[in-house]
């Protein structure tokens, strides 16, 4: 019997792993595949080594977070392991099902900690520390965002952003004795140096991916003793990986498309800031939600843009006369930079649409209803059903 639902309880952090590597690789490897700078095969498999790297270092610390220090290991027993997978499962399940970035981080917090309530033995210490990073790192996300849109990425943009040629990025110059590669037809070594800097952040996001993710399929499994750490990190990187492989080729797609409207630099600066929160977090223990620093950077940097043509002093006495709108994420660099408050208002003001306003409500509401839905649920399942050990 005990087998049984052992296996049980290794198919269900399998499911959430292949979720989680499904939605994970679309945001990692999204933006390069939508630019054709890497095809979904070896995407994937990027993401699966990255995964593996920051689960067998930093997300060793959010498996003990969750594991072990949000309640005692001896909660989790191999049944209650199986109903925490099963609310975690759940909650993303239902933010697919409503197209909200729910973290997954988050709703297993939620579930862990409605297994804590109902037996009596959560950590409140330990909630409040989360709770209070799950405060920050939006706020951090916004204002770096904000701070890069208005005083850096006008600069960054006319001298890193990616232009594209037609045809091969490299080639085989086999004029010489040993085949050497060479710049493809109209490569510039710029537009090598911004590919190479493209890939190695989508690298760095599934780093960040892996360590605060990994967790969240396998610490009921490893909190409960019925795998090591080093085999719940081989599980959850194949899960995700899997995933990866399989439904992640949709949001690769998916992700990458609807990332046309979002300049490749605004891609980049979002994933590089949302991927320095998130492993940051990891390494202190913290689960984080990379939906969470995401979205609010792509607000923030939004924000910035717009604010360029505003004044410090203006923006200091209230005196915004420019319509702010995180639309401005999209809007064409001037060919002559000037400094912030020096533009004309209209460069930031004629973007097209990329961020509905009202997105930015639901997905706030949903990152506090997801995880208080899988805490009520948890805390109803784990009183009913006295379960853990």
């Amino acid at each position: 019997m005990v087998s049984a639902i052992l296996l049980i309880a290794i198919a269900a952090a399998i499911f959430v792993g292949f979720n989680i590597g499904g939605s994970s690789t679309g945001v990692a490897w999204g933006p390069p595949v939508g630019a054709d700078i890497i095809n979904k095969t070896a995407a994937a498999a990027l993401m699966t080594f990255f995964v593996f790297l920051g689960g067998w270092t930093v997300g060793r610390n959010v498996i003990d977070t969750l594991g072990g220090d949000l309640v005692p290991k001896t909660a989790f027993s191999a049944e209650a392991s199986v109903v925490v997978l099963f609310f975690i499962g759940l909650g993303m399940l239902l933010a697919n099902l409503y197209g909200v970035p729910v973290s997954t981080s988050m709703t297993a917090v939620g579930a862990i900690a409605g297994l804590g309530l109902a037996t009596g033995q959560l950590d409140y210490a330990v909630v409040g520390s989360i709770m209070v990073w799950w405060l920050i790192a939006p706020v951090v996300g916004f204002w770096f965002g904000a701070v890069i849109g208005r005083y850096l990425y006008a600069y960054l943009d006319q001298r890193i952003a990616l232009d594209q040629s037609d045809g091969p990025l490299l080639t085989l110059d086999r004029s010489g004795v040993i085949p050497r590669p060479a710049l493809g037809p109209g490569t510039t070594p710029r537009e090598v140096a911004s590919t190479a800097i493209v890939l190695v952040i989508a690298c760095y996001m599934a780093f960040s991916a892996g360590a605060s993710n990994v967790a969240n399929a396998v610490a009921p499994l490893v909190g409960g003793g019925l795998i090591g750490v080093e085999g719940g990190v081989g599980l959850g990187t194949v899960a995700i990986g899997l995933g990866a492989f399989t439904i992640a080729r949709r949001t690769m797609e998916s992700v990458g498309n609807d990332l046309t409207d979002l300049p490749l630099l605004a891609a980049m600066i979002v994933m590089v800031v949302a991927a320095s929160i998130t492993t940051i977090a990891s390494s202190l223990g913290i689960p984080m939600s990379l939906a969470l620093s995401t979205v609010m950077c792509i607000v923030g940097l939004g924000w910035g843009r717009a604010t360029r043509p505003t004044s410090a002093a203006d923006m200091i006495r209230g005196n915004l006369e420019a319509d702010i709108a995180v639309d401005a994420v999209t809007a064409e660099t001037p060919a002559d930079v000037s400094s912030a408050g020096d533009e004309d208002p209209e460069y930031v003001q004629d973007a097209t649409e990329l961020f509905d306003r009202r997105a930015v409500v639901r997905f706030v509401a949903f990152w506090i209803i997801g995880p208080s839905v899988a805490t009520a649920l948890s805390y109803a399942a784990f009183v009913v059903l006295p379960l853990a050990a």
